[in-house]
């Protein structure tokens, strides 16, 4: 798949069948969206070409709200690739976009650089200044200047519930990072640089790679999950998964204060990650975050958090690794 970060990256002769969205998390209602923008396009011989927003809206309009996107563009951009798209446009979304009316936009992006025959959105799809356009105002302007709207319905889970990405937060928000990958349709992720912790895990035999303040994505509930932690392979273009007790909180054993996201590679102690830009995935969570009345209270419960993310993963079950046999200094 293309990206082109500009307008001025199109080609002058582009044909092609557009959908339009934040896309933000690239849940199963983006997916259908976009697979339909694909199909159509190998229908009609063009190329499938979506366009979507970097900043997101809120962080611009709403610079102070407390907003994380659920997916960092990397990840974003991988999962509609994923689809089979052709190509996608990345706008940089200031006041030169927001600004425009819904015809500036559609005859400045859609019509004379995207070269659309056919536009997919959501039955939702609002653009323009203030929003002002919604769908049948895209109607009304693909009358005027040749393209054929399509509307995507919503597709709703068994409960009747339509996927969106608010509800992916709500669940990610409440720790059930299970049922957002149900929603996302994959597991969730955030992405992060490994730095030095307080090394308190290593001396209880859990030694942890911790992310730092750079972390992208949207960090679940405090608590203990079962997940992986992928890393690029050194000297490779390779990625490897390997099986991690991922604890988030502000590690209230030892009074901690500064919300923290930590990974215990299983069995591993010689794994040196400081430096590295890695992700952590999660599966499912195996408890909140609790405060025990002794260290050796943490520790057993520790061991049994091991045991449970190894039958979650469908992992060899390992323990505690010895102190001295930890190599990252």
């Amino acid at each position: 798949m293309k990206v082109w970060t500009s307008l001025d990256q199109v080609p002058g002769d582009e044909r092609s069948v557009v959908t339009i969205g934040n896309f933000d998390g690239m849940h199963q209602g983006h997916r259908k969206v976009i697979s339909t923008c694909v199909e159509r396009a190998r229908r009609d011989h063009v190329d499938a070409v979506a366009c979507t927003f970097d900043p997101h809206p809120v962080r611009v309009h709403h610079p102070d709200a407390d907003f994380r996107l659920i997916t960092p563009l990397r990840d974003r951009l991988d999962a509609m690739a994923s689809t089979g798209l052709d190509a996608t446009l990345v706008v940089h979304y200031d006041a030169s976009v927001y600004m425009l009316d819904p015809e500036e936009f559609v005859v400045q992006y859609l019509v004379e650089r995207l070269g659309a025959v056919e536009v997919v959105v959501g039955e939702d799809f609002r653009f323009g200044r203030r929003n002002a356009g919604t769908v049948d105002t895209l109607r009304q302007l693909g009358r005027r200047h040749g393209f054929e709207v399509i509307v995507v319905t919503d597709i709703e889970d068994p409960t009747g519930r339509r996927w969106s990405s608010s509800w992916v937060r709500e669940l990610l928000e409440a720790g059930d990072v299970a049922g957002a990958a149900r929603v996302l349709g994959r597991l969730h992720r955030i992405r992060g640089t490994v730095e030095h912790g307080y090394k308190r895990g290593r001396q209880l035999g859990f030694p942890t790679a911790n992310l730092g303040e750079d972390i992208e994505g949207l960090v679940p509930a405090d608590g203990v999950y079962a997940g992986w932690l992928v890393r690029r392979v050194p000297g490779t273009t390779a990625d490897e998964f390997l099986p991690a007790a991922i604890s988030v909180g502000t590690n209230p054993q030892f009074d901690g204060t500064r919300r923290t996201v930590e990974a215990h590679v299983l069995g591993r102690s010689d794994l040196d990650l400081y430096g590295e830009r890695v992700a952590v995935t999660f599966v499912d969570r195996i408890r909140p975050m609790l405060t025990f009345d002794s260290v050796e209270r943490l520790t057993a419960q520790m061991d049994d958090d091991l045991r449970r993310t190894a039958a979650v993963l469908g992992v060899a079950v390992t323990g505690r690794v010895d102190p001295d046999s930890v190599t990252a200094h």
